[in-house]
């Protein structure tokens, strides 16, 4: 299937088999030098003192010499960086204008509009559309073939052991097979790959997990829906808007099923693409 050789890490997984859909998925101060002379009760000259940084006009207090060679250092090398987490304001704010890297638009859901183009800057490729829920992968109590009517066994990344992903464990989002449009590997975009998505005031983390449709976006994974805390039936679940997906190019999570990696390497990719300003 050429949407899941263009999809999958390097190092290839166990063949799967991509599901086709007959409807679509919903400084511090320099020290003081001076000395003030002291009032002294013998009568030579009078015995001079250090200044007293606290007693000093500065109100701050002297640094020793080796803070200043730190301090010197420190910004020669230019401000810190920061480390606080990226909230979805950030991001949002950071996605708000589009250079399109797709070659056309996508629709949300068969027979709609084709309305959503693929936006992309020098770190990161990115779309805002509704959320389908993808349940496919290992079966389990909330995802299989009596709760999905579109049910798929398969998913187009498979974890380290060779099984399928498990939509119901493993927050992952889904890219639209390679196409005319887009080809999600021309801008670094493979399994594995590491997304940021966006829900109202939420972030969370993900990896890219499986491919859909070639003219449709907007689909994640059961966990990935469950997470942000959108409905994540698979019959019904979703939500119609109000999703931004973010992924960043040439990233990714080895093994694949390494979730608390994403989040770690997700949180670092974030911070910089808010902070990188291109």
């Amino acid at each position: 299937m050429a949407g899941v050789a263009l999809l999958a890490p390097s190092a290839p997984p166990a063949a799967s088999q991509l599901r086709t859909e007959p409807v679509a998925r919903r400084a511090g101060p320099v020290p003081v030098r001076g000395e003030v002379p002291v009032p002294s009760r013998h009568t030579g000259p009078a015995p001079v003192r250090r200044a007293n940084p606290v007693l000093s006009r500065r109100a701050d207090p002297v640094p020793s010499r080796r803070g200043d060679v730190a301090l010197s250092r420190s910004a020669a090398s230019g401000p810190p960086r920061r480390t606080d987490p990226v909230t979805a304001a950030d991001l949002l704010a950071r996605v708000r204008t589009c250079t399109p890297v797709s070659h056309g638009h996508y629709r949300e859901d068969q027979g709609s509009a084709a309305t959503v183009p693929v936006c992309g800057t020098r770190d990161a490729v990115y779309w805002k559309a509704d959320m389908d829920i993808d349940c496919d992968g290992r079966p389990g109590p909330r995802c299989n073939a009596a709760t999905d009517p579109y049910f798929s066994a398969s998913t187009a990344v498979a974890q380290s052991d060779g099984r399928p992903l498990s939509s119901e464990e493993l927050p992952y989002v889904v890219v639209p097979a390679p196409s005319s449009v887009w080809n999600p590997r021309a801008d670094g975009v493979r399994g594995g790959s590491v997304a940021a998505v966006v829900y109202r005031d939420r972030v969370r983390y993900a990896v890219v997990g499986d491919t859909g449709p070639a003219d449709i976006i907007g689909e994640a994974s059961y966990a990935a829906a469950e997470s942000l805390g959108i409905d994540p039936d698979p019959r019904g679940g979703g939500t119609a808007s109000g999703v931004t997906y973010i992924v960043f190019r040439n990233s990714e999570v080895t093994p694949v099923e390494d979730h608390e990696a994403a989040v770690t390497e997700g949180r670092r990719l974030a911070r910089e693409f808010v902070d990188g300003g291109d």
